[in-house]
């Protein structure tokens, strides 16, 4: 690995095990972790996941070759305006977040010169947050996107896809804008619908959602994600994801009108079409 320091800011779930996957590759340099909760901080250093933290973002950059940005998507431009003076020239900034374009389009201009970007997202996580839920084989088999620009440094990018290679994902190349349109349909969307459909069951009675089998439990588990970061994700990426929400809108009335009319077939041809598309997804 072509990386002596690497600083990780933000020490959750997908920081703590990108730093213990690179760790069980056997990554000799040093990870230092950046994090606004200290005790959170000292125990990833216990626990052997960083070996250095600061609760100060310009101090846990300096001299870093890589920094990746695994917090919330909503506070990279604040991370990036904080950190700008203390990357060194030719280090390399990237993320985990699950919405590219319209985060670029403020952090771009704060890039320093001699300073590459390049856009990260790894489809791996856990219904659990935080350092206890981290695992070094989070990544393994997974895809990781990676969004480059036109403009992108080449060797930057070759690096990046690199480490996460490392990881035991499997990288996919997108622009930043495809791959905000498709996660917004095959992520974002089912988020959202997640939340509303556990609000829809609230809505009927309160007292009846624990009832709720291991069906609704597959179909929610994501209702559970940190709320503040689907928050920035949907502000980011407002555009597609009303497409796709429109779109589940139309099949919802589609729904309701075979209802209203006891069209019985023409249901069953519309679960029918979805059970075929669904059979034809990779197996988890």
């Amino acid at each position: 690995m072509n990386f002596k320091k690497i600083t990780i800011i933000g020490i959750g779930l997908i920081g703590s095990s990108f730093a213990l996957a690179l760790k069980k590759q056997g990554f000799n340099g040093t990870i230092t972790g950046v994090g606004r909760n200290e005790d959170n901080l000292i125990k990833a250093k216990e626990m052997g996941i960083v070996d250095e933290y600061s609760t100060s973002h310009a101090e846990g950059v300096t001299n870093a070759d890589l920094i990746l940005l695994a917090s919330p998507v909503g506070h990279f431009e604040g991370i990036i305006k904080n950190i700008r003076d203390n990357i060194k020239k030719g280090a390399i900034v990237t993320d985990v977040g699950s919405v590219k374009a319209g985060v670029l389009k403020k952090i771009r201009p704060l890039i320093p010169e001699g300073v590459s970007f390049v856009g990260g997202h790894p489809i791996a996580g856990k219904e659990c947050s935080g350092i206890y839920a981290a695992t070094p084989d989070l990544f393994k088999n997974a895809k990781c996107i990676i969004t480059p620009e036109e403009n992108t440094n080449r060797e930057a990018l070759d690096k990046v896809i690199d480490i996460w290679k490392k990881t035991g994902a499997v990288t996919v190349i997108m622009s930043p804008e495809e791959h905000d349109l498709v996660f917004a349909a095959v992520s974002h969307l089912p988020h959202v619908v997640a939340y509303a459909l556990v609000n829809s069951i609230l809505d009927v009675d309160e007292s009846i959602l624990k009832h709720g089998g291991k069906g609704l439990k597959d179909m929610t588990r994501i209702a559970l994600s940190p709320t503040e970061l689907w928050r920035d994700i949907c502000s980011y990426n407002r555009e597609d994801i009303l497409m796709t929400l429109r779109k589940f809108s139309s099949s919802i009335t589609h729904m309701i009108n075979l209802f209203e009319e006891s069209d019985w077939d023409g249901l069953e041809k519309e679960f029918t079409r979805a059970k075929k598309a669904r059979q034809g997804i990779e197996p988890d």
